[in-house]
């Protein structure tokens, strides 16, 4: 089995590749619009906002354990597209919001088909974590707070798309070794407030958002086998770690 070391090694390797694919594709394509191998009317087509968002979807898949980000980015991209390249008899960005919602409904749905229900896993302020200190939090257009006391965090996943959570580990102990939380954002954020002797590693893959340290104070930790490694992806989004 893969350490999270190897896996987060694997995934940058994935991710340089797709780029650089993504980079030579470019040329290539540029190479053939300056000697008129393609028309010169898709150059407005293919490098256009919308095929960067596709391409930024690409490199996100190869980078991320967590295909979603770049499937809506890709879908974000291919949408706009279509009227750039068909005659559309209607208005088209009429049928973006509609869509949208329907994705959302469709993902809402097949979440409680995996597990059955939606799993918040804090039901007040300040709450024991359920399934030996993980947690599984997935917020749509909605937000959360929560405090956890008393506990070993064991890390977890927290996924916001359009919607946010503030997380207060301040009074949480981490478990020896590497304790991963991965954080999917798009269009949503996440505050994380730990202890100012945390070490803590952020390995975020960000488009047009990002995710950092703002700890005022961080002092030096008293257990530097326990460290807290936060990966994923901010996508118009993001979020920041505090202190008290």
């Amino acid at each position: 089995m893969e350490t999270s070391v190897e896996q987060f090694l694997r995934r940058q390797k994935m991710k340089k590749f797709a780029f650089g694919f993504v980079v030579i594709v470019t040329g290539l394509l540029l190479l053939a619009f300056n000697f008129d191998f393609l028309p010169y009317t898709w150059k407005h087509v293919i490098f256009s906002w919308q095929m960067l968002l596709i391409a930024l979807g690409l490199v996100s898949i190869f980078g991320s354990d967590s295909r979603l980000p770049g499937m809506i980015l890709i879908f974000i991209g291919g949408f706009f597209l279509i009227p750039e390249i068909f005659v559309m008899h209607i208005s088209f960005f009429k049928l973006f919001w509609p869509f949208i919602l329907i994705g959302i409904g469709l993902m809402i749905l097949s979440k409680r088909g995996m597990h059955g229900r939606w799993r918040h896993r804090f039901e007040s302020s300040a709450t024991p974590l359920p399934d030996e200190g993980y947690i599984n939090e997935t917020n749509i257009f909605s937000g959360s707070k929560h405090r956890v006391s008393n506990q070993v965090f064991k890390g977890g996943k927290i996924s916001n798309i359009f919607g946010g959570t503030e997380i207060d580990l301040t009074h949480a102990t981490l478990q020896e070794g590497q304790t991963e939380l991965v954080i999917d954002c798009i269009f949503g954020g996440v505050t994380l407030i730990v202890p100012a002797d945390w070490k803590v590693i952020i390995n975020m893959n960000a488009i047009m958002g990002g995710f950092s340290d703002k700890r005022l104070v961080i002092k030096e930790s008293i257990d530097p086998n326990k460290v807290l490694i936060i990966r994923g992806s901010a996508i118009f989004g993001g979020g920041d770690i505090k202190s008290n």
